[in-house]
Order: C-alpha cells, then structure tokens, then sequence
C-alpha cells in the first residue's frame, strides 16, 4: 500500500506557510485554472486591477525559481536575504519594528513566526 507523504512546510521570511498558499499549491500543480482563479480573486480582495496570472506564479519566496511579483518590493524578504536567515523567527532581531507593523495587518503570520522560534 502506497503512503500519503504530507507535503514539505514552506515557511517564509515572513510567516507565510507558502506550502498553504493557493498560488504556490496551483503553481505545483501546474493548474493554469486554478492561477487564474487565484488572480481573480486577490484583484478583487486588494483592489488591484493589476494582478495577472504572470504575477501570482510562484515557487516561494525562500528559494524558487519563480516568485510571486509581492516578492521583488518585499522588504522583510529583503531584510532576511541580507541576513542569512531562515525565516524571521531565526534572527537575532526578532521581532523589529518591520515585522511588528506587518504583524498589525497579518497576525496570523506572527503566530506561525513565534512558534518556529518557540522551538528553537
């Protein structure tokens, strides 16, 4: 009998559980319907006219090929580049001023974040 392996956990920079994300789990899939969906549906949830399906393609931010086009202007991804970590709940300056206005907005980031470095 064949086992069901769980997918790997992406975590980035920021928290975001990209292996969650329904860009990156269309993207996997290679399900063009699914990407157009996606970008449908987050031009209407951040009024955002501008989002194609070129622009929610994406790998994740940590180490793939292609990124969602948030990641070229993100500057905690930045941040955490720069400083070599894994995620933003491996460095020394958890949690900054950066991430602490991020948090405002997606609290369920730092919920993710805070738990990694929980465990660390």
């Amino acid at each position: 009998m064949d086992k069901i392996m769980p997918m790997r956990c992406i975590v980035a920079y920021c928290g975001l559980v990209c292996s969650d994300c329904e860009a990156y789990i269309a993207t996997q899939a290679g399900d063009q319907a699914a990407l157009e969906q996606v970008a449908a549906k987050w031009r209407g949830e951040y009024h955002a006219p501008d989002i194609t399906v070129e622009s929610v393609i994406c790998d994740g931010c940590l180490t793939g090929p292609r990124k969602c086009g948030h990641c070229a202007e993100c500057h905690i991804r930045a941040c955490g580049i720069e400083r070599g970590v894994a995620n933003c709940a491996h460095c020394p300056e958890y949690a900054c001023d950066k991430l602490q206005r991020y948090f405002g907005f997606a609290p369920q980031m730092q919920t993710v974040l805070d738990g990694i470095r929980a465990a660390l």
